[in-house]
């Protein structure tokens, strides 16, 4: 079978409509039948743009001009906007960005879980969506000569070199001016992916916003930090409610951002928060949710949709460093946590102990393994809840959750394609999906967090 010609080819410029957004935030048009992919657009703009890829199904373009201009779109406030990965709608208004997410979400639903009569509810967004962040993690290189640190451009391993980052807390912008600026002045050499040489891979930022506690996290390719002492002292010196200094080494050729080894330099191993009453101990690595506010929404959402009455026994799987387990502990008569990073249980159980709270237990390991254990132990859960990575639930763990056979089941996900897989198995095995509820925790991103309750039928 003679393949199908792309009715555009690559360097050619079109006048299109764009019709959708992509998951990724960009325009879709279609160009008879043809998908194309253009960023920086928003659906009923009319745009001349220039294909840059073609491939069988579908093929990419660059925005050259908007001929007609969409209602919803704004100047971006970022100067880096146009060449920075970090966020992918500026352009777009905030409550247009609320409902292309709750559209996104409605879609995958109705497209990959066959589900289009369920509820999916308005996003849930913030009051005002900038400066939200409490980590920074910002990788540093030489680029042309100079020292640089900030984030990646999109779909490259180019850093934007950047003063400050307005979806960033101040606290942490100022850290990683300071930090990087030190580094110069000391001659601690910024880290080569290319030649796997040099000392400082990572500067890591963390700010407890009911605390004002800041942590520094230098995260360098050996265990040798050259003058690690003056670096201590000048960061005290420089950083208000500086409350941790660590350094975590990572010496492998790897994209992934920690290694195994972290020590504390100076000060405490943790710094502290706290989301509505819940105190948390949070250390170098610890999962916490970046956005404190959208957080206590999310979360308080989660607890609605469990509907504990205070006699009910509940698992947490995924658990983390139990934020969710302790929102529920508050409500239920237990609850089990696990999760299979144990430096996570470890903060969990000092969580749990740090609020006063006796009725959470943790567990290390895999959900699909511990679950079973517990059932074989007499522990019958009338709610779980799974807050899984964005790769979604493993499917030994779908069908563990579905033998367990619980009244209710809470799901929480920060991916509305494998949100909306796993669904399909949850009500193949017997499950009703009740209602879908976004919440923006990520405003200026096409990043979006959903709560699902499902009942058994």
């Amino acid at each position: 079978m003679k393949k199908q010609e792309a009715p555009v080819q690559k360097n050619e410029t079109v006048t299109v409509t764009i019709e959708d957004l992509s998951h990724d935030g960009s325009g879709v048009a279609k160009v008879s039948g043809y998908a194309l992919f253009i960023p920086k657009t928003i659906p009923g703009e009319k745009a001349t743009v220039k294909v840059v890829k073609t491939k069988k199904g579908y093929g990419f373009a660059r925005l050259i001009k908007i001929e007609t201009e969409s209602d919803d779109r704004v100047d971006p406030p970022c100067p880096l906007f146009q060449r920075c990965g970090g966020c992918q709608i500026q352009h777009i208004d905030y409550p247009a960005q609320l409902r292309y997410k709750q559209k996104q979400v409605k879609d995958v639903i109705t497209r990959v879980a066959k589900l289009p009569n369920v509820t999916v509810h308005g996003t849930i967004g913030m009051d005002d969506p900038w400066r939200y962040r409490n980590k920074a993690q910002v990788p540093v290189a030489y680029q042309d000569g100079e020292f640089v640190a900030g984030f990646y451009e999109k779909r490259s391993h180019r850093i934007v070199d950047m003063e400050e980052c307005i979806i960033q807390n101040e606290h942490n912008d100022a850290v990683i001016h300071i930090v990087k600026k030190l580094a110069q002045e000391y001659g601690i050499h910024a880290y080569d992916e290319a030649s796997h040489c040099g000392t400082l891979r990572h500067i890591v930022a963390r700010y407890g916003k009911s605390t004002g506690q800041v942590m520094v996290v230098l995260i360098t390719k050996g265990a040798e930090l050259p003058h690690k002492q003056k670096l201590i002292e000048a960061i005290r010196e420089k950083v208000p409610n500086v409350k941790s200094i660590m350094q975590n080494v990572n010496s492998k050729r790897t994209n992934v951002i920690f290694g195994d080894k972290t020590k504390v330099l100076w000060g405490e191993e943790h710094i502290y928060d706290e989301i509505n009453g819940i105190r948390f101990a949070i250390s170098a690595r610890s999962f916490y949710q970046v956005n404190p506010d959208q957080t206590n929404r999310l979360y308080g959402k989660a607890l609605e949709y469990a509907n504990l009455t205070g006699s009910e026994t509940v698992i947490d799987a995924y658990c983390g460093i139990g934020t969710i387990s302790l929102f529920l502990a508050r409500k239920a008569t237990h609850v089990y946590g696990v999760e299979v990073i144990p430096e996570a249980i470890t903060d969990a159980k000092r969580n749990a102990k740090l609020n006063g709270l006796t009725n959470a237990e943790f567990a290390v390991g895999e959900a699909e393994n511990v679950m079973p254990w517990w059932h074989a132990q007499g522990v019958r859960p009338d709610v779980i809840v799974v807050d899984p990575p964005r790769k979604g639930c493993d499917e030994k763990l779908l069908e563990t959750m579905i033998a367990l056979k619980p009244k209710r089941i809470v799901y929480v996900s920060c991916n509305p394609g494998t949100l909306a897989r796993d669904l399909r198995i949850l009500e193949d095995g017997g499950y009703q999906t009740k209602e879908v509820q976004p919440v923006d925790m990520f405003p200026q991103t096409t990043h979006v967090e959903t709560v699902t309750l499902l009942g058994r039928n």
